[in-house]
């Protein structure tokens, strides 16, 4: 099996957690590979989820500039290129971008115009999700909730929230509110650092379509048939899933049982440098610890087709490009 020869579907993707170490080099000159893999990668194993996202806020303090954004976002469809990934919906929370007097509206036109290049400059589709972050306020939730829809129509797609899954929903809940009053498009992380009651409180209160992580809906059987019940999609990432403590390492991991169970899925890097690992990386290691083989790559990809915030007309060409690469 060529992995990366493969078409691949990419749906849970931090922008700010993928510099590569040559776009940093770029707008930060003089750095050194050292001094990269102590401030952009995230160790193999982290004390806590607080830890791993502490490594993000490096890549931020060099993301505040019309040139810096544009940079980091044509930097990682490269990425995406070499992974023979034909669609990616990246992420990334807008309010973080603004130490440099640039506005929020500014910081969503600016990488949306860069990823349209990206798209044209590699081939790649893309779509945009905006996030809003557990730590943010109710007024800073709902600011970034009505950028999805100012944005309708060009390559924002949907609404998220990240960041620490232990602080309460409550600042959020109105923000999620205005998703579903103006069909938007929602996933949200949960099932990470918490458990299955983390996930229960997110599907109640958020609706998501789509959960980032998840992973541990299996500590749960109920709630994990009832995923599989109402199709909500699950993001699995399953090195930054071992970074962040849930298993040691990913022989560990318990994707396999969830795909098994039935329940929708796609494998997703989380962050390419944060977990400095790449989509045909996280292949080869479900093929390596779970005889993952072409039949089990198709039909995550496959679901992850369903899953996407794309419209119709795009996931038609995407199937086609599916079967085609997988015959």
């Amino acid at each position: 099996m060529n992995i990366p020869s493969l078409p691949k579907i990419e749906l849970h993707l931090h922008l700010d957690c993928s510099l590569s170490y040559e776009v940093v080099a770029q707008l930060r000159p003089g750095t050194s590979r050292e001094e990269y893999e102590r401030d952009y990668i995230a160790p193999e194993n982290c004390a806590s989820l607080d830890e791993y996202l502490k490594c993000a806020q490096e890549p931020i303090s060099i993301m505040q500039t019309k040139e810096q954004l544009e940079a980091v976002t044509l930097d990682l469809f490269e990425q995406l290129k070499a992974d023979n990934v034909i669609y990616a919906e990246i992420r990334f929370a807008p309010l973080q971008h603004l130490e440099l007097g640039l506005t929020a509206e500014d910081v969503v036109r600016i990488v949306d115009e860069a990823t349209s290049k990206g798209i044209k400059q590699t081939g790649v589709e893309a779509g945009i999700i905006l996030c809003t972050l557990r730590h943010f306020s109710e007024e800073e939730s709902l600011h970034t909730v009505k950028l999805v829809d100012q944005f309708k129509g060009t390559n924002v797609v949907g609404f998220d929230i990240a960041a620490d899954e232990t602080l309460p929903i409550d600042n959020h809940i109105k923000a999620f509110e205005y998703a579903r009053d103006h069909e938007i498009h929602c996933t949200a992380h949960g099932g990470e650092a918490r458990g299955p009651e983390s996930m229960r409180e997110i599907m109640g209160n958020f609706h998501p379509s789509r959960i980032g992580h998840g992973v541990r809906s299996i500590e749960d059987p109920e709630l994990l048939d009832d995923l599989k019940k109402k199709n909500i999609h699950l993001e699995v990432c399953p090195t930054s899933n071992v970074q962040t403590g849930i298993y040691d390492k990913v022989a560990q991991h318990h994707i396999n049982e969830i795909y098994q169970n039935g329940n929708s899925l796609s494998v997703n890097t989380d962050g390419r440098a944060i977990s400095n690992v790449s989509l045909n990386e996280e292949y080869q290691k479900l093929n390596q610890h779970f005889d993952w083989q072409l039949e089990q790559f198709k039909r995550v990809n496959a679901f992850a087709i369903d899953a996407a915030f794309c419209d119709e007309k795009t996931k038609t060409q995407l199937r086609e490009k599916l079967l085609k690469g997988f015959k």
